[in-house]
């Protein structure tokens, strides 16, 4: 693991709309695409992004079909609807700490995935959370299968005690790797119910069953709300323990030369 990338670079843009959060992701991919970010800080170099969500959000995997989500009632209530660059399905991004992953690796999706999770593993063992690896694939119900990201459970996805705890999705063009995670703090993920389309009416309360299930919050696990800088700072002493190679901190002021051209970018 620690030969597959030389640098690992982070940055934190807290808190922005979707679509600001969304389109962030693929200008950063674009310059991973290509080449201005590894011509800059390396060609063995890699990305995390950490963030969250103001106002929250409803994100729909890049194929979804976007009418499963009831977008005038989401406008009512003052949520963004932004579709994902990264495949999967729909997340309702509330108290959450949300991570995105970027590489230009030929190492396999799968061992890329595992890696990513295993240092929110290390991270959450700082704050006393004993999160194990998904063996397998666990099936979702024909009611909810097609809505919610949350109610399925692939290989190499964190559980607290059989129960869903980090939510991820990829995307990969060539050898250039975007991924995508949920890190609920509280409850409020489980919400996404509320935002179906009346069409899936009926599949309103098994849903919210199956997200009571199969998912689970750092709240539920801990009994408090952690908080954001904690996560962050957590997942900046995991990254050097197991990338064996120095963490260093970016600002935005820093990523803006390598994404200029284009119109729009997080202050």
């Amino acid at each position: 693991m620690n030969s597959l990338f030389s640098k690992v670079y982070c940055i934190d843009t807290g808190l922005h709309s979707g679509e600001e959060n969304m389109e962030f992701d693929r200008r950063l991919m674009a310059a991973f695409l290509d080449g201005r970010f590894q011509q800059q800080y390396g060609q063995k170099s890699c990305l995390w992004r950490f963030y969250a969500w103001r106002p929250y959000a409803v994100t729909i995997g890049y194929n979804q079909d976007a009418s499963v989500i009831d977008a005038d009632k989401c406008r009512l209530a003052g949520v963004d609807v932004v579709r994902r660059p990264t495949g999967g399905r729909a997340v309702f991004h509330a108290d959450e700490f949300t991570y995105s992953f970027f590489s230009d690796s030929s190492e396999q999706n799968a061992v890329l995935y595992k890696m990513v999770h295993e240092v929110i593993q290390l991270a959450l063992e700082g704050m006393g959370v004993h999160a194990e690896f998904c063996r397998s694939t666990l099936q979702r119900s024909p009611a909810v299968g097609s809505v919610s990201c949350f109610t399925a459970s692939a290989r190499h996805e964190l559980q607290v005690e059989g129960r869903k705890l980090v939510g991820s999705a990829q995307r990969k063009t060539r050898n250039v790797l975007l991924q995508h995670g949920s890190l609920p703090l509280s409850v409020r993920h489980k919400d996404l119910s509320e935002y179906i389309t009346f069409s899936q009416s009926g599949a309103f309360e098994s849903i919210r069953d199956e997200m009571e299930r199969k998912t689970i919050s750092l709240d539920e696990i801990l009994g408090y709300i952690p908080q954001y800088d904690h996560l962050k700072e957590l997942m900046l002493n995991a990254l050097p323990k197991l990338y064996g190679s120095d963490v260093e901190e970016l600002d935005t002021d820093q990523l803006s030369h390598i994404l200029e051209g284009h119109e729009y970018l997080i202050h």
